[in-house]
């Protein structure tokens, strides 16, 4: 009977993180807005408040304005209410969310699209001057009969007496018209596509040479984390960060706070995260998140955020009491804002 009891539990326990995992969906969040400054805070805590986390995010300059996309998780109970939650967002011209396929990117529907080159039409066809008419060749005068005509015509005759001949007609002439030249053709706006890379796992290797010298060169790490973003692919950049950021953490925790365990959230991020943080970057902390000024890692529109996250994760996660943390990046520096936002939550 126990036994019966205890299948059944289990069979129970399965079923329910079978249906929780189900629950879980990933949406696509695309925005037209007039301007940058603020907007993936603003968005971001809508997206936090109806528990969903963000996976990834861009902003790009349009004619339009300033198109927002994000890929967000969470249950897929809270979709309704942010959906709502966006609709009423006064800085949101206009926006459209929908399931997020991986391998599927979606082009921005707020987008412009080229506009073809003006081709300016043919010139009109060149009319040729008309040529001169030559006179009939005079008669042949071989015979007697015509030898006395001809005589008759070269002998002048008083002009009283011939009929007046009719005044030659003027010739006309043709004038070619002058082609009025083209009008350039107008500057055709092609607009940047939108492309989602497909996210690939981190280059390991690469993570491995740049972590070999940690123990040496640590805290000025900067120089080799730059180059760990140029020798990877793109589409690689932010795992690999992750990974190093991971590593770099848990390396810190073992090294310097080994003995600080079981602490709450929020006395890890205070007691670990700051002091940890500050050898690398400047940072403040409100609450429960992190605003990191000027990183080095975040330009040019490539995130380095994933490293900053990783390293947390890494340093954090021995620290505090057990249980689950969650890292979500509000915004970034290298898409527009101010500084780095990193709220951490349990």
């Amino acid at each position: 009977m126990a036994c019966t009891r205890q299948r059944a539990s289990l069979h129970s326990m399965c079923s329910t993180g079978l249906a929780c995992r189900r629950l879980m969906i990933e949406l696509e969040i695309q925005g037209l807005s007039p301007s940058r400054e603020g907007l993936l805070i603003e968005v971001g805590r809508f997206v936090m408040a109806n528990g969903f986390t963000l996976q990834r995010q861009r902003l790009v300059q349009d004619p339009h304005g300033i198109l927002l996309t994000m890929v967000v998780r969470g249950p897929s109970r809270g979709r309704k209410a942010l959906e709502a939650a966006l609709g009423a967002y006064e800085r949101f011209i206009s926006f459209q969310m929908f399931p997020y396929v991986e391998g599927e990117p979606k082009p921005h529907f707020a987008m412009s699209l080229p506009r073809a080159a003006y081709t300016p039409p043919p010139a009109p066809p060149t009319v040729a001057p008309a040529s001169s008419v030559t006179p009939p060749a005079a008669p042949s005068t071989n015979t007697p009969a015509k030898a006395a005509e001809a005589v008759a015509a070269s002998t002048p005759v008083d002009a009283s007496e011939s009929p007046q001949a009719p005044p030659a007609e003027p010739e006309f002439e043709f004038i070619q018209p002058t082609p009025r030249p083209s009008a350039p053709p107008p500057t055709a706006v092609v607009a940047t596509p939108f492309v989602e890379l497909v996210p690939l796992g981190p280059d390991e290797p690469a993570v491995e040479k740049m972590l070999s010298t940690l123990e040496r060169d640590y805290p000025k790490i900067v120089p080799q984390l730059l180059l760990l973003q140029q020798s990877v692919a793109e589409a690689a950049r932010a795992s690999s960060l992750a990974l190093a950021g991971k590593r770099t953490g848990s390396w810190v925790f073992q090294s310097e706070y080994l003995l600080d365990d079981g602490l709450d959230l929020r006395d890890a991020i205070e007691r670990l995260g700051v002091p940890a943080l500050h050898a690398l970057v400047e940072v403040d902390q409100e609450g429960s998140q992190l605003h990191i000024h000027d990183s080095p890692l975040c330009t040019d529109g490539h995130s380095g955020c994933s490293f900053f996250g990783g390293f947390l994760e890494g340093l954090l996660g021995p620290a505090i009491a057990p249980g689950s943390m969650s890292i979500f990046p509000v915004c970034c520096r290298s898409y527009g804002a101010d500084e780095c936002v990193l709220a951490i939550s349990d």
